[in-house]
């Protein structure tokens, strides 16, 4: 097998020990201001989509999209970690690397199952038939390639050559699952301007037969659904997916693009029939996420925490990208709930003392609470509150200048997320409404140096974005304008790394 490096043809063994060295060449040059200390990040270059989240002999597995050379998009290689707990991981050598026929320019997204004793990785193989970066001219196929070890991988090239037909060029993103005497694949396709989602049948991971398009979308879905999954929750059917080329309708879909699920029925003649699109996170960046069968039965979740076309100060640091949280789903009537693993709660330290209530106008600061690495929980009263805002400022500076607000608007009757004084290049607010009739949130955010999660407590909603505020600005407050309403931060913990 060869790889395609700098206009040399090399062995694949080469190009992974090539790719290695880079990695260990560029960590001298990594600046740490935004590094996560408690979410999977690479080493040096380059993230993006999770692909292979899998349980391997005891052992969670994440691989990820990964250029190791520079700190932008470039071609495809997989790169991969492992935990033993879903707390503390460990960097494993890069897991592929293209150059073959079949992934001339980049080994794509994909999926991992276990089949046996071996670790099968089912990846996109994707070349340029023209030029660079034109999507006008591209061959993409799925692709296989096993470990008995779970860390060196063996290639054995396309095992669908070809999409349902001739006229799709955009064929990507394999999920791959096993159901009674099947493996059954997922994929993401385009027709022109027309998502659509083809799914296979195989005994063997090397064979695959065609049966059906799951989905396929209409005027206002999109021009393609990367990324699906579709899994069984609670005796349904939820199909996950990142659609590309939604429009924005006041407070919904303001991303580039999403990722969201539908819940429904997948029917005898394999097609999905379910209810509308919902978003799966609310925040700035929440993208391609995937989902594993946990040992003990849960339904966890990864996404990269970043957002095509966004500011990546950290590309400077020669570093950029992040996942986020593992996370659990439950099926509650139609809608996911979403909950942080509970695993998390492994990384607390000594708790911090909690605040009592403030109704005060203005902001009182929260001395005891400080950092840049913090699970914090908050309260909001909201009986009474009927106009202004009510909430916490976070990584707050001392002059002033730098703050990151999350906080109820009794107005809009939305919970509000804003980074306009967030810190480097990144601005703007999510939001996603609250029930008039709620009359307590209970929320949990976690802090890691370059990004935020808020998680409600009864798992209904969920805000992630990055941010890139200065080292210095740690601080809390919490504050209230307007009339009624009360908040508090009952309970808080400092948390340390997830790195081995």
């Amino acid at each position: 097998m060869t790889v395609s490096l700098n206009s040399m043809s090399v062995p694949m063994s080469t190009a992974l020990e090539i790719a290695q060295h880079a990695l260990s060449d560029g960590l001298s040059r990594v600046i740490h201001d935004y590094r996560p200390d408690y979410h999977l990040a690479p080493p040096v270059g380059w993230m993006n989509d999770p692909n292979g989240v899998v349980y391997f002999r005891g052992e969670y597995h994440v691989f990820y999209q990964h250029h190791p050379f520079e700190a932008k998009w470039g071609p495809m290689y997989w790169g991969h970690a492992k935990s033993s707990d879903l707390v503390h991981w460990q960097h494993l050598p890069i897991a592929l690397a293209p150059g073959d026929d079949f992934d001339r320019d980049g080994c794509f997204s994909g999926s991992a199952v276990v089949c046996g004793d071996t670790l099968a990785l089912i990846y996109t193989g994707h070349t340029w038939l023209g030029e660079v970066g034109d999507e006008r001219s591209i061959r993409q196929v799925q692709c296989l390639a096993t470990s008995t070890d779970g860390i060196r991988f063996v290639k054995h090239g396309a095992v669908i050559e070809n999409a349902p037909q001739d006229t799709i060029m955009h064929f990507r993103d394999p999920k791959v699952w096993q159901e009674d005497d099947y493996w059954y694949l997922i994929a993401g396709a385009r027709l022109a301007d027309k998502p659509l989602l083809p799914l296979y049948r195989s005994t063997d991971l090397h064979a695959w037969e065609f049966l059906n398009y799951v989905s396929s979308g209409s005027e206002g879905d999109g021009y393609m659904w990367e990324c699906p999954d579709l899994f069984r929750l609670n005796g349904r059917d939820v199909l996950l997916y990142s659609p590309q080329g939604m429009q924005p309708e006041r407070y919904e879909r303001l991303n580039k693009y999403q990722t969201g699920y539908r819940v429904g029925r997948l029917d005898s003649k394999w097609h999905f029939n379910g209810g509308p699109f919902i978003e799966l996170d609310n925040g700035h960046d929440f993208y391609a996420a995937q989902t594993l069968l946990a040992a003990d039965g849960r339904r966890l979740v990864w996404a990269w925490l970043d957002m095509w076309e966004s500011p990546m100060p950290s590309q400077a640091h020669h570093w950029c990208g992040m996942l986020g949280l593992p996370r659990e789903l439950e099926l509650h009537a139609d809608r996911l709930c979403v909950y942080p693993a509970r695993e998390l709660a492994a990384l607390r330290k000594e708790p911090i003392p909690g605040t009592s209530w403030w109704d005060g106008a203005g902001a009182r600061w929260v001395r005891e609470v400080n950092g840049d690495r913090l699970e914090i929980h908050v309260h909001l009263d909201l009986l009474d509150c009927t106009d202004g805002h009510l909430g916490i400022a976070l990584r707050c500076s001392d002059d002033g200048q730098e703050e990151t607000l999350l906080y109820y608007d009794a107005s809009l009757q939305r919970l509000v997320l804003d980074r306009n004084r967030s810190g480097a290049q990144v601005t703007g607010q999510r939001s996603v409404a609250i029930d008039p009739t709620q009359e307590r949130l209970e929320l949990r955010v976690f802090l890691d140096r370059s990004s935020i999660e808020v998680f409600d407590a009864n798992g209904r909603f969920s805000l992630s974005s990055r941010f890139y505020p200065r080292p210095d600005s740690l601080g809390v407050k919490l504050f209230t304008s307007g009339s009624g309403g009360r908040v508090s931060i009952p309970k808080a913990w400092p948390l340390g790394s997830g790195w081995l």
